[in-house]
């Protein structure tokens, strides 16, 4: 059974102050009640500077928030790039001439990819535990250390041979990736168990619509940018001395910044999970499974998250063949359709974060659904028209601003405090999921079906996918 906290009506509760709480005391749960969608306890505590107030103008006031955003521009830039350092460094030290580089980088992607799926609830049940700043800034400072030594790892082991085929060195990259991408875990749901904790439910919306875009697009424009950033990032270390090193130091270096950048929070008092021994993970697991077996409209908005993921996922993946096809640019170019797409996404983020208080979020997710599948149809018959192209494109990344916003701040509205470690950890696991097969399988399929009979399937998909999560959400509410 899930667990309760008892609602606490007293005056200083209502201010956002459990009575006779301090920074670490638990509220008392009972094993045998049902949590509610929300709690007076849950809002920020009054020194977290959130002010209320429609737009962004109130969310640029809180210098929390703030920070909170430019550690997660440094972040999540460097985790999109890091699966690019990784094929660079591939390339350049294990791949033989004549060999293709697709199984090294498969078995990254699969180190890449095991923590979300074992570890994304499990850290949720943890994050729910601990004071969330500490897990933001240990997880970023960690993951940045791991990978600027990457480089000297590698050269130290490069001479000791093979182990199962693979050489000692390629091992320890994996080794490496695999203990980022498990830290990522922890940063994940502690990042979103934040926002609430220091931004007022009124200006949730727009906090989200600068969360949500940068995570969005931050897959869009990694895979952009990239390449060419790396390549500066070599040509000034190289400069200095750092022959093959500046990718990795970058990428690491922009690691360091988030978790240099997010000590500067003061985010008040927290609530935390009253389980604390190693025998509760299990039931803890169970509790998060079972709040969203209950809660259906939390239920559906991770589930339109997780297809939102899904489809900017592939686009990332089939914009390389869109590029290919379309005549005016080269494949090399895909670029520039993926910056349409945040471009999209940014204008969609404005739009959101300045009116969508006027809407109920279940019809901008519908909205932007039967939006998106709009534009994925259209693509099919754009494939050799650039112009064409990369206006769909951007409506496509407007109408993903539609769902993803709302949705992620309904589950932030709905979520006691004391369960969004829980919640947001299956939600990313499931994010996660839904990135890695879309990477891996939709080259193969455009190969299959081609590529305007895939963008047709999308659309189908999403447009689907929209109604029937619409009517669900709709239903739970009559």
């Amino acid at each position: 059974m899930l667990r309760e906290f008892e609602p606490n009506t007293s005056a200083d509760a209502v201010n956002g102050h459990p009575t006779g709480e301090s920074e670490d005391t638990n509220l008392p749960v009972d094993a045998d009640q049902h949590l509610p969608p929300h709690d007076s306890s849950d809002r920020p505590h009054p020194d977290s500077e959130a002010t209320t107030g429609e737009g962004f103008r109130a969310i640029l006031q809180n210098r929390n928030f703030l920070t909170l955003w430019v550690g997660q521009l440094f972040s999540q830039l460097a985790d999109k790039v890091y699966l690019v350092l990784m094929i660079a460094i591939i390339s350049t030290r294990f791949e033989a001439p004549g060999q293709t580089i697709s199984g090294w980088v498969a078995a990254v992607m699969i180190a890449f990819t095991i923590p979300a799926v074992l570890f994304g609830a499990l850290a949720g049940v943890f994050v729910d535990r601990w004071r969330k700043q500490p897990v933001l800034v240990l997880s970023n400072l960690l993951r940045g250390l791991l990978v600027i030594l990457l480089p000297l790892g590698i050269w130290a082991t490069l001479s000791w041979g093979t182990v199962a085929g693979l050489p000692v060195a390629f091992w320890l990259l994996l080794a490496v990736t695999f203990l980022t991408s498990t830290l990522t875990q922890f940063f994940a749901p502690a990042e979103q168990a934040m926002i609430p904790l220091i931004v007022e439910e009124g200006n949730l919306l727009s906090a989200n619509s600068l969360y949500t875009t940068t995570m969005m697009a931050s897959v869009i424009v990694g895979f952009a940018v990239g390449e060419p950033l790396l390549a500066l990032a070599d040509h000034l270390m190289s400069a200095l001395g750092f022959a093959d090193n500046g990718p990795a130091i970058l990428v690491g270096l922009s690691y360091l910044l988030a978790g240099v950048c997010l000590m500067a929070m003061a985010p008040g008092k927290e609530t935390l999970s009253q389980s604390k021994q190693i025998s509760d993970l299990w039931r803890d697991i169970k509790d998060g499974l079972g709040y969203l077996g209950q809660q259906a409209q939390v239920r559906v908005a991770i589930i339109q998250l997780v297809l939102l993921s899904s489809v900017f996922a592939a686009l990332a993946v089939l914009a390389v063949r869109l590029a290919e096809i379309i005549p005016a640019i080269k494949a090399s170019q895909f670029g520039f359709l993926l910056a349409a797409g945040g471009l999209g996404l940014g204008l969609g983020a404005v739009m959101v974060g300045n009116f969508g208080l006027r809407f109920p979020k279940r019809y901008l997710s519908l909205g932007g659904a039967l939006g998106m599948a709009i534009c994925l149809v259209a693509l099919a018959w754009t494939t050799q028209q650039l112009w064409a192209s990369m206006a769909c494109i951007a409506i496509l990344g407007l109408c993903g601003a539609l769902i993803g916003i709302p949705m992620q701040t309904l589950i932030q509205e709905r979520t006691p405090e004391v369960m969004r470690g829980k919640v947001f950890g299956l939600q990313n696991n499931l994010i996660n999921i839904a990135l890695s097969l879309p990477l891996a399988l939709a080259s193969v399929i455009e190969a299959r079906f081609g590529l305007s009979n895939v963008f047709i399937g999308l659309g189908v998909f999403v447009g689907l996918g929209g109604v029937v999560t619409w009517y669900i959400a709709d239903t739970a509410l009559r």
